[in-house]
């Protein structure tokens, strides 16, 4: 929701934040135990996630399903985490009708006036359990004892009002049968009803559609001019005058600007910038968010600049041309799930917008998986709500312990269904420079879950020259053998992998001599290349296929590969299986040693390639 109201705030230039408002209904149980509610009210004030303040509603039932305030909470009240913020709270009675209208105009108020949030707590029951089927009485007899013998609400508002004189019994009776009446002739018009269009496709979405046909032949236009291409890589380029910028990163810079006008070398960074930059001139705004961003988490980006006198801060990719859309790049407080539930808020409301969330290591992904469950993996299977959100996963097993190397990206895998969601591994800066722009170039939206490199950052093998981002060029989901080897018929193996391994096996492959041996990189593992690398595997008759991976064999790709793999060798008349080169299973995603990390990685690529 916050991030839905940020959105809506950008689009309509609300810089005051007094336009668009957040309301959020939270039960007491969730309020004081949720994680997220205190994330995002340590999000209320920062820079790239204030919406001028939330009114937080809490319906007070007094109970969590069935677990008693004294057991469910330290503090005594349940909204005293709002206390983080000083977050003024008003506690009211939820009998009184008049008392919560009036303690909600003063909280409207405060937010509007003080662009800070607010909190109403309304202190009230549930009549029933937690289902009207449920019978709260089993933990909380005297509690229900009680309420059995309280009037309604209803009840209670309508006695003082007939005792105040403002109605009679008779009209009040006629409210509620009013009221009744008309629930009722909602309900059985509900029971018929039948959308006659596609009222999720208009507004912001209108021209937009859903994906029906098969993604595998869609090809949107992604590349750019190369004149446009040197514009751009040279403005990035560009430090304002007086600016004392940090000498290593000038020599960066430097370099950067040579690759440009070169038209070689171009590496990961670089890719990536010109991404956003291409699209900044062509009107698209660009928002990236996430833990130490700017910088990025492997010194690699720099999108913003730090005056090393001042600690001004200079993003070049803000100063490209004086027309050019809004790019936002925000440095995210050290928390997953708001900051992801943000994003994906801001995107389902801005979908002619590049929307990123990034980890910081893809493995930390995991304290958000509840937003890729609830949201990002099904929210438009259960509520035809369409995200272009990119998830960016840094991703690789290089030796740094377990919990520094595996985006777990299985699991997203695992969640693949009905062209729900796009995971991609890229092996070339050009290859990740295209299927960004495809995010916003395509005419549907669907999330994009991207394994970012680590180490391919600075791997002198890991470019792309720039005819790779010019006319002509185009996102490859299945990136072919490139060099010269034996006949298609003598080649006796074909490797398929994804991702950073894929530069390991061709130094060794060459370190080898070897020649016969094929080396395919699936860029795109879903929606799955079907028909491409139906092609490929059609080349070479006489070859065994092994999928070769970092991850142990429980892990990563190899599970969902598997079965796509002998169904395409039975489609060109194979019936052999596929083969695995890969770690063997282990509960740790990755070894904590070293040495070892060494060890198994040469089985690895001996596997593969002996």
């Amino acid at each position: 929701v916050l991030g839905k109201v940020r959105a809506k705030q950008d689009q309509r230039g609300d810089t005051e934040r007094s336009q668009v408002m957040a309301v959020l209904l939270h039960g007491d149980a969730a309020f004081a135990g949720q994680g997220v509610v205190a994330e995002c009210f340590a999000l209320s004030q920062l820079t790239g996630y204030k919406t001028g303040g939330t009114i937080h509603i809490v319906i007070n039932n007094q109970i969590g399903f069935t677990t008693s305030p004294r057991f469910s909470r330290s503090s005594p009240y349940c909204t005293d985490v709002a206390k983080m913020v000083q977050a003024p709270i008003f506690h009211v009675n939820g009998d009184d009708p008049e008392a919560v209208v009036h303690v909600a105009r003063i909280a409207t108020e405060f937010r509007q006036t003080f662009k800070a949030d607010v909190v109403l707590d309304m202190v009230c029951y549930r009549r029933q359990g937690h289902n009207e089927a449920d019978e709260p009485a089993f933990t909380q007899p005297q509690m229900y004892k009680k309420i059995a013998k309280h009037p309604t609400t209803r009840t209670v508002y309508s006695g003082k009002l007939i005792g105040e004189g403002v109605v009679d019994e008779a009209a009040s009776k006629a409210i509620q049968d009013n009221f009744m009446a008309m629930l009722e002739s909602e309900f059985q018009t509900a029971q018929s009803f039948k959308a006659n269009k596609d009222d999720w496709l208009e507004g912001k979405w209108q021209g937009l559609a859903q994906l029906h046909d098969e993604e595998e032949f869609r090809d949107e236009p992604t590349a750019v001019s190369l004149e446009r291409l040197i514009e751009v890589g040279r403005k990035l380029c560009v430090v304002p005058e007086g600016f004392d910028a940090n000498k290593k990163i000038l020599r960066q810079l430097e370099a950067k600007k040579q690759a440009v006008e070169s038209g070689q070398g171009i590496d990961w960074a670089t890719g990536e910038a010109l991404a956003f930059g291409t699209l900044l001139m062509e009107k698209t705004p660009v928002r990236l968010s996430g833990q130490d961003c700017g910088r990025g988490t492997f010194s690699q980006r720099h999108a913003v600049l730090t005056d090393q006198t001042t600690e001004k801060r200079h993003a070049p990719l803000s100063h490209l041309s004086p027309d050019q859309a809004r790019f936002e790049v925000i440095d995210s407080p050290l928390s997953e799930a708001s900051v992801l539930g943000f994003d994906y808020g801001y995107s389902t409301t801005e979908p002619h917008a590049l929307v990123m969330w990034e980890a910081q290591f893809g493995d930390f992904a995991n304290g958000a998986q509840v937003i890729v469950d609830q949201f990002i993996s099904s929210g438009e299977s259960k509520w035809l709500r369409m995200s272009g959100l990119v998830m960016l996963l840094p991703h690789g097993l290089e030796g740094q312990g377990p919990e520094h190397s595996s985006a777990r990206w299985e699991r997203y895998l695992q969640m693949c269904a009905e062209d729900n969601i796009q995971v991609v591994n890229c092996t070339t800066p050009a290859n990740f420079f295209h299927v960004l722009r495809r995010q916003v170039r395509r005419n549907f939206r669907k999330p994009l879950i991207v394994m970012t490199p680590k180490s391919l950052l600075r791997h002198k093998a890991c470019i792309s020259p720039l005819a790779d981002f010019g006319p002509g060029s185009r996102f490859w989901r299945l990136l072919a053998e490139r060099e010269k080897l034996v006949a298609d018929e003598s080649v006796r193996r074909v490797v398929l992998c994804s991702g950073k391994i894929y530069y390991d096996l061709a130094e060794e492959r060459a370190k080898r001599g070897i020649k016969d041996t094929a080396i395919l990189r699936v860029e795109q593992l879903y929606p799955w290349p079907k028909d491409h690398l139906l092609k490929e595997l059609a080349r070479y008759p006489n070859a065994r296929v092994i999928w070769c991976q970092e991850e142990p064999a429980n892990m990563g790709p190899w599970m969902f590969v598997m079965p796509r793999l002998e169904f395409a060798l039975e489609e060109v008349g194979r019936k052999d299986r596929p083969l695995y080169a890969g770690r063997k299973a282990s509960a740790s995603p990755a070894t904590g040693w070293h040495k070892q990390h060494v060890l198994e990685q040469a089985e690895i690529l001996d596997q593969a390639l002996a």
